[in-house]
């Protein structure tokens, strides 16, 4: 079956706009009674997903700012094992500002996770489990709630360039940075150029602003313990070549990538959260690089500017505090079906029932089978 093209990608995109109700939050799906075994919870509002977990938790409100504590009652499997059922929205944020929603963006990230994860189980462990009757672009994803390992593993092969202020690309191109995660990066380097090795450089878990530092940096502040993090390392680098094989097949370069990983009720480190995303991830047209290349050793191109297949094409249309127009989300959808596509290999097929429909019946489907 042919993949779509832009122009029905486009037209697909507009008719979700046009159908599209009004949206609907997490909290009053629950608040409604929807789902009656979760009245009473407390969703943790996150930017692009909401969480509903037992016990304390908190997260930053995003129409106030404000923080917001909750206690909630205990939530468990029938084993006894603490679940954390997590439901995604169509929400896109760049800079930490949530920009708006982009059609389609729920059901095609978690369907790139979905497809990812079961790649890398072996090498990454998960903490997710496998529910019969949720489809692999369900936007409910039901897990086991860790024991967290505060800290965002990054790993770079490349020196990709970014709007982002704490980008390596800007700390090394206009700040003249050279140390950057614990890291020496050699002079002569360019926009967009491939790294001498994949390096690792993590970061800070903030509900405000992240930063790079380095592995001592965690072992000082008991963020984790030196066997902790080579394990995640190397099982993340494992990770970063199967996919790397696995894209180059499908004309794409793996340019980096950020995982998050916890500890479950058996001591085992396994990742949570999105596993090598459009939002978590950077890929690159394969094709369109090496082209790029020859342009620039030719002198017509003055550097690397590849195409994207993630958040970083959204990130150009940011500005200030501003949210998206109808326009910007049609073109950042079109740009998240051609990606799904191009890492899938298989055209785009929507669920076209609204986020409020998905989401109920999602999380029905988890509770009659998980829940205690």
């Amino acid at each position: 079956m042919a993949l779509l093209d832009k122009d029905q990608a486009r037209k697909l995109v507009e008719v979700c706009m046009q159908q599209k109700g009004g949206l609907v939050l997490t909290q009053e799906l629950l608040d409604t009674g929807a789902i009656p075994r979760l009245k009473g919870y407390v969703a943790e509002q996150g930017k692009v997903s909401d969480s509903i977990y037992g016990g304390e938790g908190s997260y930053i409100d995003k129409s106030t700012g404000n923080l917001v504590k909750f206690e909630n009652p205990p939530l468990e499997t029938r084993e006894g094992i603490p679940l954390r059922i997590m439901v995604r929205t169509e929400s896109i944020s760049t800079h930490d500002i949530v920009r708006g929603e982009i059609p389609f963006k729920d059901q095609i990230i978690a369907a790139n996770h979905d497809y990812m994860r079961r790649m890398l189980v072996d090498a990454l462990g998960t903490s997710q489990f496998d529910v019969v009757g949720l489809a692999d672009n369900s936007i409910v994803i039901a897990a086991e709630n860790l024991t967290q390992i505060p800290f965002e593993n990054v790993l770079r092969a490349y020196m990709a360039t970014s709007t982002t202020d704490t980008n390596m690309g800007n700390q090394y191109l206009n700040k003249g940075i050279r140390n950057f995660g614990g890291h020496i990066l050699p002079e002569g380097l360019t926009a967009n150029c491939k790294l001498p090795f994949v390096m690792d450089t993590p970061s800070t878990k903030s509900k405000k602003k992240d930063k790079t530092i380095t592995p001592d940096y965690l072992f000082e502040n008991r963020i984790c313990t030196p066997e902790q993090y080579a394990e995640i390392r190397n099982n993340s680098l494992v990770a970063f070549g199967i996919v790397s094989q696995y894209l180059k097949g499908k004309g794409i370069i793996a340019v980096d990538t950020k995982t998050e990983h916890g500890i479950n009720t058996k001591g085992q480190i396994v990742s949570q959260d999105e596993i090598w995303t459009m939002d978590s991830s950077r890929f690159w047209d394969l094709e369109d690089y090496r082209d790029q290349e020859l342009r620039l050793a030719r002198g017509v191109i003055e550097e690397l500017n590849p195409k994207s297949f993630d958040k970083e094409y959204a990130r150009k249309f940011s500005k200030g505090k501003e949210g998206y127009t109808d326009e910007q989300r049609v073109q950042i959808a079109v740009r998240y079906i051609e990606g799904i596509q191009h890492l899938l290999g298989k055209p785009f097929e929507p669920d076209m029932r609204t986020g409020e429909e998905r989401a109920v019946t999602g999380l029905e489907v988890v509770v009659e089978q998980l829940v205690a």
